[in-house]
């Protein structure tokens, strides 16, 4: 691949992502009115949501099938990034494949804490995918949308992890909670893995980045202050020779009065 040049393919990036951005709106829209419906069921809301997989049925059970199998076409975006020869980080790769077999492995068991899981990933990915399609057309976006998209996805792993403990400790306690032991292992692993490597993503990315962008601004302003001084000193010594001290001035004219005598 190194002797070829990189492919021109912002036409089926902004299609592709555009694709994937309605795909997730609409995804987020059917699952939210069940979402909001687990959190008033059986008085204990969030309990419920996260032990009890009602939504695995009818409509939301349609776009839980959907989002299992879109995680198999979204390492298409892999294959955009190798055409298009940008930089294949590690988390890139390893997000797409671990979520996948997550998903699929919570899919299969029906994990309960599966409807959050959803239902986050739905939401982030519309605003996502929505951001790199305007991209794609080499729209100029603000800074701040990619670090709001990057700040969701680490709240999204937050709270991976805030629901993994507390499905621990209920079925710890003795309580019913579906999902298995397994399954819990694997979303323990993989979201604290996702904090960390979002966590160091935003940090390079934006953090140090505007640290290094603030020395080197003021650097730049060192450097532009230094010329002025020396045009000082120039003036100074240009105004010394253009016009001779007191002292000068009094030695010539006492020579001059001598040279009359």
């Amino acid at each position: 691949m190194e002797k070829y040049k990189p492919f021109q393919l912002d036409t089926p990036l902004f299609i592709w992502n555009s694709f994937l951005a309605i795909f997730s709106i609409l995804g987020f829209l059917r699952m939210t009115p069940e979402f909001i419906w687990s959190w008033s069921a059986a008085g204990n809301s969030f309990k419920y949501s996260i032990c009890h997989s009602s939504y695995a049925q009818g409509v939301t059970g349609f776009w839980t099938e959907q989002f299992a199998m879109s995680k198999l076409f979204e390492l298409i975006d892999t294959v955009f990034i190798v055409l298009r020869k940008r930089p294949l980080i590690f988390l890139h790769w390893y997000h797409h494949v671990t979520v996948m077999i997550y998903t699929w492995h919570a899919y299969k068991d029906h994990t309960a804490s599966g409807r959050w899981f959803i239902w986050m990933n739905y939401g982030v990915h519309a605003l996502m995918y929505s951001y790199y399609a305007l991209r794609s057309l080499k729209f100029r976006l603000p800074k701040q949308m990619a670090m709001v998209v990057t700040t969701l996805q680490l709240a999204q792993m937050v709270m991976g992890v805030i629901i993994g403990v507390t499905v621990y400790r209920i079925k710890s306690s003795g309580e019913y909670c579906q999902q298995t032991w397994d399954n819990l292992g694997l979303c323990f692993g993989v979201y604290f893995t996702y904090f960390l490597l979002f966590a160091n993503f935003f940090y390079h990315a934006y953090v140090k980045k505007n640290n290094r962008y603030t020395e080197v601004k003021k650097e730049k302003k060192q450097e532009e202050v230094a010329p002025i001084e020396i045009m000082e000193l120039k003036e100074d010594i240009n105004a010394n020779i253009a016009e001779p001290s007191i002292t000068t001035r009094s030695v010539a004219a006492r020579r001059k009065v001598h040279k009359a005598d």
